[in-house]
């Protein structure tokens, strides 16, 4: 199979600690390029939950 990261073929084995990238170096890029939202998974956008506002203090009058 062909490394995800850069193209080189590598083989789908359980001692390459890797897989499916050839190096530490591919992974780390992968994983840079979904945290910079460089890479998505197709689908609708998701809405963000809307922030609950926190109840206001309770006021208490000192007669």
């Amino acid at each position: 199979m062909k490394c995800p990261g850069c193209g080189r073929e590598i083989e789908w084995s359980t001692t390459n600690r890797w897989r499916p990238f050839c190096s530490e170096r591919c992974k780390l890029i992968d994983l840079g390029a979904w945290i910079a939202e460089d890479h998505a998974i197709p689908g609708e956008p998701v809405l963000e939950a809307p922030e609950v506002a926190a109840p206001a203090p309770s006021r208490r009058h000192h007669h």
